[in-house]
């Protein structure tokens, strides 16, 4: 049902910079379900066929609007409905809840409204430009803007749209969360600032790629620039948040006391 879907998009949008994410999502959803299937199958068997068949007929029908009229949103955000169906059908609620966040991380395949990116990304990159060349100027460079045109040394570089940080912090709450889920933190507190933090730490490691970005052709030329290492700052992004991530998470594990108030983010994924 969903492999045309699949197909298509690994074939147009996630060979975009601004979707190239799409493909890594799916491989952690099959990640994800293939660590929680002993928990599924030893699950008590008890369908929920009034909830389950609601869901999965309103995952059809949104992925069917999808498929008639070529939106891929409602094409992605047709899974989440139709996994859920499938599971209280086939197994019942506690699978369900054995599988939430498995459920719940088809959320990220879905690509961004146009709407809301248009509506976004000119003050994202408004805001990074501003940040980038006051960090810049304060250290001794000789940087200035106009708009989100940034002038240093001989150079001038545009701040695009790709680099506006939307969809880098989509993809990094994506990163953000499967991190949570991961480390299944017990307490309410951790978990509730880690789920804050993500977005605002997706911020700050954009800001740092386009840092890097801008230093790197103002030291070694546009060609340099613009060429491999541009790719390479995509790397520097995720190696970034996942710092910031792993920073805070150890700061909280040992800030936090062990008796606050837990409860567990999730079924360990193992």
């Amino acid at each position: 049902m969903y492999l045309p879907v699949y197909l298509w998009a690994a074939n147009g949008i996630w060979q975009t910079d601004e979707q190239a994410h799409g493909a890594l999502i799916l491989a952690v959803m099959v990640w994800l379900f293939w660590g929680v299937r002993r928990q599924i199958a030893s699950a008590p068997v008890d369908p929920a066929p009034v909830l389950g068949w609601l869901l999965f007929l309103i995952g059809l029908f949104v992925y069917f609007v999808g498929r008639v009229f070529t939106i891929s949103i409602f094409e992605f955000g047709s899974q989440p409905f139709v996994a859920a169906g499938i599971l209280l059908l086939v197994r019942g609620p506690a699978a369900l809840r054995i599988a939430w966040f498995p459920v719940l991380y088809f959320v990220f395949m879905v690509p961004l409204p146009d709407l809301l990116v248009d509506a976004l990304t000119q003050p994202l990159k408004a805001w990074i430009s501003m940040i980038v060349v006051e960090l810049l100027y304060d250290v001794g460079y000789p940087i200035s803007r106009t708009g989100v045109v940034l002038s240093i040394g001989q150079y001038q570089m545009l701040v695009a749209d790709a680099c506006s940080g939307l969809h880098s912090m989509y993809s990094l709450s994506a990163l953000g969360t499967l991190f949570m889920y991961i480390m299944a933190r017990k307490s309410v507190l951790h978990n509730a600032i880690m789920l804050t933090s993500i977005l605002p730490i997706a911020f700050v490691a954009n800001i740092v790629r386009v840092i890097a970005l801008v230093l790197i052709t103002y030291h070694f030329g546009d060609e340099a620039g613009q060429g491999f290492l541009h790719g390479a700052a995509g790397i520097v992004l995720i190696l970034v948040a996942l710092a910031f991530f792993f920073a805070l998470d150890a700061a909280l594990y040992r800030l936090i006391p062990r008796t606050a108030v837990v409860k567990a983010i999730g079924p360990s994924p193992g």
